[in-house]
């Protein structure tokens, strides 16, 4: 018996040949070449390459999303990163795509059919949007948050939403809603958070490109620990309204949050970055965002700072030496390495990054709860190290002034370093991803570095230098431990300088050994 699907198929083979029979030699032969099975590891390759696949027409979106489904299929329950998936929505816009290429020969945009999943953190119209919150596990929001809609119109098919900690209040992923979220080097690692379910999916290759944010590292911490690329952009040039938390419908965010790419590379890094950089829709009729281009042309011409270990916050010995190894290489490249100025002084620079993280966080904090927080803040002296939390939380508006105002002056002895020097290169974190301890409450976590236990969150100290002035701070992996894990590095430039560190990071890329790739991502 003849199956009627196996007829439909040899139907519509006869029908084509006829066609092609008489179309001219041109087109007959870009029939042929998109008629051809594509690549089976496409899915895994560097979204440039996907897109320009796309473009030829020798992949569609429908089968370039099929191939990522699939993987997503395969590969996501051992790791928990993609936790709301709308298959049915992507393949809906992957045909939308293919049909709108096919009638007019022009990509919808830069993103032109290209599956991406995206942060649980940023409201996606139609698609449940929690930020891992039980509070939020029924959220579908009727708008997309800025950043989405530029994916959108950029042509990106929306796969899915990828895990953070509830409410992105953590530096692992896991939550009551989906649960842990696994570093997919090692299980028994932490993905880091709060962008720890996106960077794993970069990681795995569940998808070529994402979106992260970054308040406190949320960004950057999870690439360093999953072997990925991150960049946290200059302040301001990526929208932020839709970014949870905020509760749902704010249309303010903290003025330290920035959202910015996360991929398997530079190169990557800076094509998703021309999508996000743009100012925000009531903004967008006066003016634009043309950031400058790299400062350097060859790797021999930079001036590069380097910072390997600071007694604040002392690194690991795999760590160290691998910072003293970049700078080796750099030397040997020709560049100009100094690795004794200081742009500012670690543990000044990280008070001050306490103080306004803790009073941004202060916003949505219910009335009583403030008020609280406020009658115990009164009962501790002021120059009591304990009440760090509660003074910053608790502030008076003259006093955040005043800690604005030194936020200022920081950020003027960094564009004096960045007048004699082209970027700093500074450790990611302390150590290589530390282990996961989703069951130990917080207060006694704690991380291990050369044997000597460390404060939790000692881990985000050297991604603080960063967060409070708006410079833009990239993490790249440059090495590995002898268990195989990633060891990343943070590059940070002057303000406006986005394209100077991606450049640079791409620069180096080439002359470090490949990074470390978890088997999901290797096929």
């Amino acid at each position: 018996m003849i199956l009627r699907r196996t007829l439909i198929v040899a139907c519509t083979a006869v029908a084509a040949a006829a066609a092609m029979a008489g179309t001219p030699a041109a087109a007959r032969n870009r029939a042929a070449a998109s008629a051809r099975p594509p690549r089976a590891d496409l899915h895994l390759a560097p979204a440039r390459e996907q897109l320009a696949a796309l473009r030829r027409r020798t992949v569609t979106s429908r089968a370039l999303l099929e191939q990522t489904l699939a993987h997503i299929d395969r590969t996501n329950p051992g790791l928990g990163a993609v936790v709301t998936l709308d298959a049915d929505g992507a393949r809906a816009a992957a045909d939308a795509a293919d049909r709108h290429l096919a009638a007019t020969g022009k990509p919808l945009g830069a993103l032109h059919g290209l599956p991406m999943t995206l942060k649980d953190a940023l409201e996606t119209k139609g698609l449940r949007t929690t930020c891992g919150s039980p509070d939020l596990s029924d959220h579908v929001p009727d708008r997309d948050a800025d950043t989405v809609a530029r994916l959108r119109a950029a042509g990106a098919v929306i796969v899915g939403k990828t895990n953070v900690p509830v409410m992105c209040q953590d530096l692992q992923t896991s939550n009551p809603l989906f649960g842990t979220t696994r570093n997919p080097h090692d299980a028994t690692k932490t993905a880091g958070g709060s962008s720890g379910g996106p960077a794993a999916a970069v990681a795995a290759g569940l998808t070529s490109l994402e979106v992260g944010s970054d308040l406190a590292g949320s960004l950057r911490l999870p690439a360093a620990y999953c072997g990925v690329y991150a960049l946290r952009p200059s302040g301001g040039i990526v929208p932020t309204r839709g970014h949870i938390p905020r509760p749902p419908g704010w249309l303010t965010s903290s003025d330290m949050l920035t959202l910015g790419p996360i991929a398997r590379d530079a190169e990557d890094l800076g094509l998703l970055l021309d999508v996000l950089a743009a100012p925000s829709p009531a903004d967008s009729a006066a003016w634009r965002i043309d950031l400058p281009a790299p400062r350097r042309g060859r790797l021999a011409q930079y001036r590069v700072g380097v910072w390997q270990d600071d007694p604040y916050c002392h690194v690991d010995t795999d760590t160290r030496e691998l910072l003293e190894r970049v700078a080796a290489l750099l030397r040997t490249a020709g560049a100009t390495v100094d690795d004794t100025t200081r742009p500012v002084d670690l543990a000044g620079s990280d008070r001050l990054f306490q103080r306004l993280m803790y009073a941004t966080a202060s916003a949505t904090a219910p009335d009583a709860g403030f008020a609280d927080d406020v009658a115990a803040a009164d009962k501790i002296p002021a120059d009591d190290p304990r009440g760090l939390f509660l003074h910053s939380r608790t502030m008076r508006h003259r006093d955040w002034l005043r800690a604005n105002e030194e936020r200022e002056e920081l950020r003027g002895r960094w564009a004096d370093y960045f007048a004699t020097h082209d970027v700093l290169i500074t450790p990611a974190a302390p150590t290589a991803a530390v282990d996961d301890q989703t069951d130990t409450p917080v207060p006694g976590r704690h991380i291990t570095v050369d044997g000597v236990k460390r404060p939790y969150f000692d881990q985000t100290a050297w991604l603080n230098l960063a967060g409070h002035v708006s410079l833009p701070a990239l993490v790249m992996p440059a090495g590995r431990t002898a268990a195989g894990l990633p060891l990343a590095v943070q590059i940070i430039g002057p303000y406006l300088a986005d394209r100077t560190v991606v450049d640079l990071a791409g620069q180096l890329a080439r002359r470090l050994p490949d990074p470390v790739r978890p088997p999901a991502a290797t096929g």
